[in-house]
């Protein structure tokens, strides 16, 4: 890796990927930031290559999901997280602005975040998308362990709940009261 090539940390990347729309995407802002561009001069150099972008690669979100998102963020105006330190951060890069985004931001799914490797072509660009590449292949590995443990404990359930049901209907027939004793009497009633 060439030394002006900064390392962005995997657990940074995987936090900053969002499920909206039921994909998995990042946000315009964020990969912005990661490549250590202005997210405009980002957008810009999509719509240049607006063909190479369908719309299940990207997608601009609605007014409710960008609420939502900044209703998640807590803030309206909130500076970009950076993950490029403070000292190596270009001074045009952090803008503090007049109130934030004028547009709706955009998500990239996997696909189009690949896309933009044929796009954005600076060293820096090309070592950030296998590092993108790589956090989703790895969100991918845990979900899919994860799904292979939920099938493991749902069997296990099915398995010990219909062994807990004979233990349990014997139980409950050792619960019920006996019925009462036939007594047959003896002897002269008066009847």
């Amino acid at each position: 890796m060439p030394h002006d090539i900064i390392a962005i940390p995997p657990e940074r990347i995987e936090g900053m990927i969002l499920t909206i729309r039921g994909q998995r995407v990042l946000i315009d802002q964020d990969l912005a930031d990661l490549y250590g561009v202005e997210t405009k001069t980002l957008i810009r150099a999509v719509k240049r290559n607006i063909d190479r972008f369908p719309d299940d690669f990207i997608f601009q979100l609605s007014k409710e999901e960008h609420a939502s998102l900044r209703y998640q963020f807590g803030t309206s105006n909130r500076l970009s997280r950076s993950v490029i330190p403070d000292s190596a951060q270009p001074k045009s890069h952090v803008k503090k602005g007049r109130g934030g985004r004028r547009h709706l931001p955009y998500a990239f799914t996997e696909q189009g975040v690949a896309m933009l490797s044929s796009v954005l072509r600076s060293p820096r660009a090309v070592q950030v998308n296998i590092e993108i590449m790589r956090a989703f292949v790895r969100m991918r590995q845990l979900l899919a362990s994860h799904a292979d443990l939920t099938q493991k404990l749902n069997a296990l359930e099915r398995r010990y709940d219909a062994q807990f049901k004979v233990v349990f209907d014997a139980i409950r027939q050792l619960m019920k009261p006996a019925p009462p004793p036939r007594h047959r009497r003896i002897g002269y009633t008066g009847e």
